[in-house]
């Protein structure tokens, strides 16, 4: 089993330079949150949607990292490996490090790149609505993260996200967090701290 994805190449027609790779949520596939790649300005990043692995117990077409219908996370361990093992061969099929390149996800795929990419060595993490799955092990670099949520979220209360910074601040982490006046969902004023925060980690060429 390996992770497939769908890729949209920078819009300035060259070779990309950066890497934007985008984790969907429960229930919803690589589809959903292509929009993204046409309303951030990324000239020279190409953008990868990976679809999760496993079908959506309810959802026709549906897709999920891991089971939320059991307490015990079911198919995380086999998630986190293929992510892992994805991620760890874009430099060979993209001609783009990983210190070039960042992770967002929403939801549980924000759970997702909190959970695999605090263990790599790419340019940033941003968790739009997601939840941390555990206390991440000592002793690494850390890459900065970004972290957005909506105050009126009934999916994921906006406690757990506020408990998730302050877990990771402990650790040393640098974190930008954001609350704004909205559900489970991606607006236009979290695309523009998205915008800020790629911006904010870019590395020259």
């Amino acid at each position: 089993m390996s992770l497939e994805a769908i890729s949209i190449n920078p819009k300035n027609g060259s070779p990309p330079t950066h890497l934007l790779v985008v984790l969907h949520g429960w229930g919803a596939d690589a589809n959903d949150l292509i929009p993204i790649a046409s309303m951030l300005n990324l000239p020279d990043y190409q953008c990868l949607f990976p679809n999760a692995p496993f079908p959506h117990p309810q959802v026709p077409g549906g897709r999920a990292w891991y089971a939320l219908e059991t307490s015990n996370y079911q198919g995380l361990s086999e998630s986190r490996q293929l992510l892992s093992d994805w991620l760890l061969s874009l430099p060979e099929s993209t001609n783009v490090p990983l210190e070039k390149t960042i992770l967002c996800g929403f939801s549980q795929g924000g759970a997702m790149i909190l959970d695999v990419g605090l263990g790599l060595p790419v340019a940033g993490l941003c968790s739009l609505s997601g939840y941390l799955h555990s206390r991440p092990p000592m002793g690494y670099a850390f890459p900065p993260v970004l972290m957005v949520h909506g105050i009126g979220d009934m999916v994921i209360p906006v406690q757990v996200a506020q408990q998730a910074k302050e877990e990771l601040k402990a650790l040393g982490i640098k974190v930008e967090y954001y609350e704004f006046d909205m559900g489970h969902e991606i607006s236009n004023p979290v695309l523009g701290v998205v915008q800020k925060f790629i911006d904010a980690q870019r590395q020259p060429q």
